[in-house]
């Protein structure tokens, strides 16, 4: 997978216009110090924030507050990015949940756990994201795990969580989605042909977020990724 695209932040839109990175040919190669990441060449906001388990908008947020002069368009090597929240900062989570007549395609909400964190259970539980054949295992390179199926299929979320992505401005992933489900564990959804939900949207465990497809890849099938504190991990032992 590449990992060059621009951060989208706060919008619904997608965007395809990558990032402008710039190599500084002065730029510092010192180790970030905790709680930050020295940028890279090939870099972008939304790469970085789903490199260390973070919601991009929280990312984005944490260094204009730092920085009010901060532009997440506009990277450079060498640039220290905050990656960590600030002591008292609230990070993406669940909202309360109220009651709701609504049908069970909408968006429900989840209780809200003590501290302004969103909390599952220890080792978390999935379900299957699709049906189909795994064409793709998990690997190095992969990062995930591949599910061939027909463009319009249904992708389903694999656990409740919060949308803290969705668009096409990560090259190699097409129309993606990303839900962050706790402070630990992120999923990500690639290649859609259609994405039913938006940034900010409450989601449940089994809800249709988005119509498979082969966006950004040659065949229809759903890429499938587990990040646990940003890091990917085979999410096959924790599928049911």
């Amino acid at each position: 997978m590449s990992s060059s695209l621009m951060l989208v932040v706060g919008c619904s839109t997608p965007r395809t216009k990558p990032a402008s990175v710039t190599d500084r040919s002065g730029g510092s190669s010192e180790p970030a110090p905790p709680g930050y990441y020295r940028v890279k060449k090939g870099d972008t906001l939304a790469r970085i924030a789903l490199d260390h388990g973070q919601a991009p908008r929280d990312v984005v947020q944490w260094n204009k507050a730092a920085n009010p002069s901060f532009n997440p368009n506009v990277i450079e090597v060498g640039d220290l990015i905050m990656v960590k929240a600030p002591a008292g900062t609230k990070t993406a989570k669940v909202a309360e949940k109220k009651p709701s007549s609504e049908k069970s395609d909408s968006v429900v909400s989840t209780p809200e756990p003590a501290k302004n964190e969103v909390v599952a259970e220890p080792g978390i539980r999935l379900s299957w994201p699709a049906k189909g054949k795994v064409t793709g295992e998990f690997s190095e390179t992969n990062k995930g795990i591949d599910i061939a199926g027909k463009v319009g299929e249904p992708v389903l979320a694999a656990s409740d969580g919060k949308v803290v992505y969705a668009g096409n401005s990560l090259r190699g992933y097409g129309n993606l989605v990303i839900v962050k489900h706790d402070n630990t564990y992120l999923t990500a959804y690639a290649h859609n042909s259609k994405l039913l939900v938006k940034e900010g949207d409450t989601v449940r465990k089994g809800q249709k977020i988005a119509e498979m497809g082969d966006t950004d890849t040659t065949a229809a099938k759903l890429h499938f990724e587990l990040r646990v504190n940003g890091k990917p991990v085979n999410p096959t032992p924790y599928l049911q």
